[in-house]
């Protein structure tokens, strides 16, 4: 037996006989210990093996010659710009009227994570590209969801084509927050608060809830949506039956390509049920690109120039075609978890005992083993029977006063927050130069999103708090190396 591996089964004996078994609970097809400890593979065969800028880049390693040339189309469509109409670049006209970033890749630096913009001493910073505020008005909406604003739709966008105003633009300030954990060191989290100003179109509907939203990384959406349902539904069963604080909820959302309501899984609220919802939707909304499942540009009716300005369509019923459209969620579908680091490390170890003590895993759920390829173009043998390690429930959680938006979005409230997955964190760093956490990027690291936690996580946060630092260290760096 390989070294790596018989430390880690010692790990998850220690666990085991200090009675934080929730990391070894129990999941499909579990086998033995072995089975249960994670080590390098992330995603099992379909594990990408590489760290650095393209971190997040890869495909799954089981494609094929057919499937990487889809994988590289769908690449380029994600991150090269589009640009508006009318335009010689007939296949990437468009743009706009209003947006938030010329091209996918605009936001997801790398397939990575966006950040909130860095604010000044002087309080002043550039406009957010790779954050976006929704927003809505109390109410419910069509299928359940939101009702937009009237004169500004469910987000602002702060950018917009020539001859086009802008919507509005959005401005950030901080408010320290000053704290210290049980052996005495300070620490101070920097709460933001957003505004919005220089409005196009007049104000703003009256009760107008804003949440900003950070764009997430996204290596893996393909494995989270080849979760199966009855996993996410029994996570929630177990949870409101154990009678303690943890008690996650289902968000059940419109998937536009499906056209029923879903178990939600994507998103900071998991409002977005599939990675093909989720990719013409983001199309609209944050590039102004109509598609089959949206050929209407999101123009509220008091935007004038909105409605006046040339599309891209060139005779075609959209700006990006059903194929096109299909090889961008291809893409991203397929796009790989990178290898687990520093697997071995005694620190990286003692953190893994620590996180499952702390129960940071009755929300972060470590594995899973996948279903059917659920999006097209992919054989389920390349997808089925992965075990996936993701730490997430992918549950709607109550998580204090201090993280709520104040926005419901489908089932969840205004203090509901989806679990994120954790595989990744760590090389964000190296991706995107920042490790910018939570929904809004307010946290500047693992150990700050663990002190923002509140409500249904108050008690594992407090565990954490009462760490001394080299295990907090050890935290840290078993989150890290996921």
């Amino acid at each position: 037996m390989k070294p790596g591996l018989l430390a880690r089964r010692a790990v998850g004996a220690a666990i085991v006989a200090g009675g934080a078994t929730s990391l070894l609970g129990p999941v499909h097809g579990q086998a033995d210990l072995s089975d249960a400890v994670q080590g390098e593979h992330t995603a099992g065969a379909a594990t990408a093996f590489v760290s650095g800028r393209n971190a997040f880049s890869m495909p799954f390693a089981t494609l094929d010659d057919a499937e990487r040339a889809r994988f590289a189309v769908g690449n380029s469509f994600f991150r090269r710009n589009w640009v508006q109409a009318p335009a010689s670049t007939t296949a990437r006209d468009g743009l706009g009227p209003h947006f938030i970033a010329r091209s996918c890749g605009g936001c997801h630096v790398q397939d990575g994570r966006g950040a909130p913009p860095e604010v000044r001493k002087d309080g002043k910073h550039e406009q957010p590209v790779g954050l976006l505020v929704r927003l809505s008005v109390p109410g419910v909406g069509a299928n359940g969801g939101v009702v937009p604003d009237p004169v500004y739709g469910d987000q602002l966008n702060n950018a917009a084509v020539e001859g086009v105003q802008p919507e509005g633009l959005v401005r950030i300030r901080t408010q320290p927050l000053h704290g210290r954990f049980a052996d005495g060191t300070r620490y101070t989290l920097q709460k933001p608060v957003y505004t919005l100003d220089t409005l196009a179109y007049g104000p703003l509907a009256p009760g107008v809830m804003l949440s900003p939203r950070v764009a997430p990384q996204i290596a893996g959406v393909g494995l989270i949506e080849a979760i199966r349902d009855d996993d996410i539904l029994d996570n929630e069963r177990r949870q409101q039956a154990s009678g303690g604080p943890v008690r996650g909820q289902v968000n059940r959302v419109w998937d536009d390509f499906a056209q029923a309501l879903r178990i939600g899984r994507l998103g900071w609220k998991a409002n977005q049920a599939s990675v093909a919802s989720q990719t013409a939707g983001a199309f609209l909304g944050d590039i102004g690109i109509t598609s089959p499942q949206h050929p209407t540009e999101a123009c509220m009716p008091a935007q004038k120039d909105c409605l006046a300005s040339p599309k891209g369509a060139h005779g075609q019923d959209t700006e990006i075609d059903a194929r096109t459209l299909s090889d961008v969620i291809f893409y991203q579908a397929t796009l790989a978890p990178a290898a687990r680091r520093k697997v071995d490390l005694p620190q990286v170890q003692r953190g893994a005992a620590l996180f499952a003590q702390a129960q940071c895993d009755s929300c972060h759920r470590p594995s899973y083993i996948t279903g059917d390829a659920p999006f097209a173009g992919l054989s389920s043998p390349k997808v089925k029977g992965l075990k996936i390690w993701p730490y997430t429930d992918l549950l709607l959680h109550d998580m204090g006063e201090a993280l709520a938006d104040g926005r419901p979005d489908y089932a969840a409230n205004g203090r509901q927050w989806k679990t994120p997955p954790l595989w990744g964190v760590g090389l964000i760093r190296d991706v995107n130069g920042h490790q910018r956490l939570l929904h809004d990027g307010r946290a500047r690291g693992v150990m700050e999103a663990v002190l923002w936690h509140g409500g249904e996580a108050t008690a594992a946060r407090e565990q954490v708090r009462r760490l001394n630092a080299k295990d907090r260290a050890a935290l840290v760096a078993f989150v890290e190396s996921l």
